[in-house]
């Protein structure tokens, strides 16, 4: 029998494999998911009602979604893509520009395009820990804008005064969407705020990144006296399946119950001793804003070796860059199913290197200045050495990979700063989409 993507995943976890990345289920070892049973996977028959024309069963499930008194929860089954499309279509339509924070989901991007809809881009700040982009600058024009996105937390769990950044469009009359894909578990004691709690127009959260939820399972929140609150609502039946899963919407009616129920005592316990363990063994602990996530470095190592060595022990992270491996810790539980006492021995079983006093590479200086997005399709465009390319129109994405957030935008003017960036790419051999060697495309005026 052929099925080799069965065969890869049975042999995969007969290696019982310690997750460090998403989904928040952690290989079932977290949360009730494992009580579903398969032959929930029905359809819409009858007493089981309709996600896109709710009056039954699924509106009752989806009012536990009882995060915040100001907001309804409706299920995402096509992902968190599905509300950020739908919220970008609703307000498509007004003539002013939508503005965004240079590290949105590249299924913005998507969405921009689907609507034919022109962004400013926000100048950033950048984590000097991570390296990567924490805030947008709030733009200083005193207009209203039809939409601002923005990702709070980043990737890597790191934060921003996303209070002080949604009062200033508020006070412009600019509605705001926040990307809280990694933020399902905010509010609960001892993590983060959700921006649930300053008043955000509309909140996307992936509940599967954090909780204990199907992958592709996540939820949007839309704020009761949102503008196009009906718009978005009827667009989010044209971004989902019309034959949702009901394993995925049970599966989020248990992920909530469990983020309703739980206490996080025995988390933080777990995280120090995961803590103390992986310094015991020299590897160097840099705890994120948001204490579920926590990146690791070696002095002279790149975050790719670490990766490698981690994973001779079965243990997986959720990315690698030039600088550091990312972990994304499980949400540690009384009576879980974790094998937090084999992750133990398999942590002190790691054989480490000498640390060096060597710097294994530099790390790009990533934009941040103000730029703008076109949705334009490029047809004739053609291949350049990026050195020659200053002043030049972008023709397609740069995505660096990890973490596979678009950097360098298609429709962009190129300036110095992006083009000393790609530089370092090349000279670390990161793979990079929309580059090929030292060429890129342009648009061919």
């Amino acid at each position: 029998m052929s099925v080799p993507l069965n065969h890869q995943l049975k042999a995969f976890l007969k290696q019982q494999p310690i997750s460090f990345h998403v989904p928040g289920h952690k290989n079932m070892t977290i949360g009730t998911l494992h009580e579903l049973d398969l032959a929930m996977d029905i359809t819409e028959i009858t007493d089981f009602d309709d996600l896109h024309h709710p009056e039954g069963i699924l509106k009752e499930s989806m009012q536990t979604l009882d995060k915040h008194p100001n907001y309804d929860g409706f299920y995402l089954v096509n992902g968190t893509t599905s509300g950020l499309l739908s919220v970008i279509q609703a307000t498509s339509r007004t003539e002013s520009p939508i503005v965004m924070s240079r590290n949105v989901h590249k299924s913005v991007f998507h969405g921009l395009d689907l609507a034919q809809k022109e962004a400013e881009i926000l100048p950033m700040t950048v984590s000097d820990v991570t390296h990567q982009y924490v805030a947008p600058l709030n733009d200083q024009k005193e207009k209203s804008n039809s939409l601002v996105i923005v990702t709070y937390p980043n990737y890597y769990g790191e934060l921003f005064d996303i209070e002080t950044f949604i009062k200033t469009q508020h006070a412009k009359n600019t509605p705001v969407l926040v990307d809280e894909a990694h933020g399902a578990h905010f509010g609960l004691k001892g993590f983060p705020e959700s921006s649930l709690s300053y008043g955000a127009d509309y909140v996307v959260q992936s509940y599967h990144k954090s909780l204990p939820a199907l992958t592709m399972s996540s939820v949007i929140f839309i704020h009761k006296d949102a503008p196009y609150r009906e718009q978005v609502i009827e667009y989010l039946t044209y971004f989902q399946s019309s034959s949702p899963s009901y394993l995925m919407m049970a599966g989020l009616e248990r992920a909530h119950h469990f983020y309703k129920t739980y206490e996080s005592t025995h988390f933080f316990t777990q995280r120090q001793r995961l803590l103390d363990a992986l310094e015991a063994e020299g590897l160097e602990v840099h705890e994120m804003d948001d204490p579920l996530k926590v990146t690791l470095t070696y002095a002279g190592y790149t975050g790719y070796d670490i990766q490698q060595w981690l994973e001779t022990q079965h243990l997986y992270v959720e990315l690698a860059d030039e600088a550091q491996v990312l972990l994304v810790l499980p949400m540690w539980h009384q009576g879980d199913r974790f094998p937090f006492e084999l992750l133990l021995a398999r942590i002190n079983a790691l054989k480490l290197p000498e640390v060096t006093d060597e710097v294994s590479s530099s790390i790009p200086k990533m934009p941040k200045h103000i730029g703008y997005y076109q949705p334009v399709r490029i047809t004739k465009m053609r291949s350049i050495d990026f050195n020659q390319a200053t002043g030049r129109v972008l023709a397609q994405h740069i995505v660096p990979y990890p973490p596979g957030i678009p950097v360098l935008y298609k429709g962009e003017q190129i300036q110095q700063d992006m083009i000393d960036v790609m530089e370092a790419w090349v000279a670390q051999g990161i793979r990079v989409e929309g580059m090929t060697h030292r060429t890129i495309k342009i648009k061919d005026e």
